[in-house]
């Protein structure tokens, strides 16, 4: 019987394609396994996790910043410690955000706290092949991405030539002597055979002793971020907000889309079109308007989550205003870095 949980990481920066590698890898999951899913959204609101297959799912959101950094590491601890405790899966399957710096997840897994019940086994970097040479350029989590990761799946390889392509795994190699390359469209991999889940396994068998209670695990957090917020890697210089679309027709969010400022990375979220729901996705000057038919929280219909650097958000919010969106909530924001 296996004694701990084995844990994969989905790293790849903004749009690449990391839920829709993730919904491969439940469609293709031994249904005899537990498996355990934490998902991280860098936006206020979480739009991912209403995309993700099935409904008898163990998933844990952690929205508001990404978990590798001081803003939610309170959250990531706390949660990590609940599926330690009580769930006790045979996989954590961890998607973190497209701007986190992932170097950090080994030490986390490895806290006194969790008793050596985490067994961190792979990460895997999603590869935006059409986008990823100019995000390399410009934002250091995508170097930090590549260099911890094992297994690079390059997604979207119908949109990038050929020529691309072979640029991405050169720069890769530079990092790795002998990198595991995967390309695909849409994710689709076999990610059983990838993951070698045809091995038997029975499940997680350990015990963490006496569960401490919330005060004393609020306060174990507290002591171990001050202990090690100086040594926490900071994020890129990005900042995420939240818009409502007071409504329109689809004309109206193409206009909008087309004067976005190049900076824009990535907007995202639910909106009503014509009494149908659809998801409005934008990745670096990119964009779809698909309809959906998938259970949505009421709070998160016509909400479009965009990220873009701290610069250009005044701009933003201008156009935003002038095409009938409403800021709503505060605007996430952290201290940051940017690659030289």
């Amino acid at each position: 019987m296996a004694e701990s949980t084995d844990v994969y990481l989905i790293t790849g920066f903004l749009g690449s394609g990391k839920t829709t590698f993730l919904n491969r890898f439940i469609c293709q999951f031994p249904k005899d396994r537990k498996l355990m899913i934490l998902m991280n959204e860098f936006g206020e609101i979480g739009v991912d996790g209403t995309l993700v297959a099935g409904q008898d799912l163990d998933i844990l959101e952690i929205s508001k910043g990404s978990i590798f950094c001081a803003c939610v590491k309170t959250d990531f601890i706390k949660g990590l410690y609940e599926i330690a405790q009580k769930i006790k899966p045979d996989i954590l399957l961890i998607e973190s955000t497209g701007v986190a710096n992932p170097v950090d997840l080994k030490k986390d897994l490895n806290l006194p706290i969790f008793k050596g019940c985490f067994r961190f086994k792979e990460q895997f970097c999603i590869i935006d092949a059409a986008n990823f040479l100019d995000a390399f350029q410009v934002y250091a989590s995508v170097e930090k991405q590549i260099s911890s990761s094992t297994r690079f799946i390059i997604n979207k390889i119908d949109l990038a030539s050929r020529e691309q392509v072979e640029e991405i795994k050169n720069l890769v190699k530079k990092y790795h002597p002998a990198p595991h390359f995967y390309e695909a469209t849409y994710a689709d991999i076999n990610v059983a055979e990838l993951l070698s889940l045809d091995q038997p396994l029975e499940g997680a068998r350990y015990e963490l002793g006496r569960p401490m209670s919330e005060e004393e695990l609020e306060r174990y957090v507290e002591e171990l971020l001050s202990d090690i917020h100086e040594s926490l890697t900071p994020p890129d210089p990005l900042m995420s907000a939240s818009f409502f679309w007071k409504g329109g027709t689809r004309s109206d969010l193409l206009e909008m889309t087309v004067r976005l400022p190049r900076e824009v990375l990535r907007v995202k979220g639910f909106v009503q079109i014509e009494d149908r729901l659809h998801l409005y996705n934008y990745v670096m000057g990119q964009c779809t308007i698909e309809m959906q038919d998938v259970p949505v929280k009421e709070n998160q219909i016509n909400v479009l989550v965009l990220i873009a650097p701290p610069q250009i958000m005044p701009a933003v919010e201008k156009l935003m205003g002038a095409s009938n969106f409403v800021k709503t909530g505060e605007i996430n924001r952290q201290e940051f870095f940017q690659k030289r």
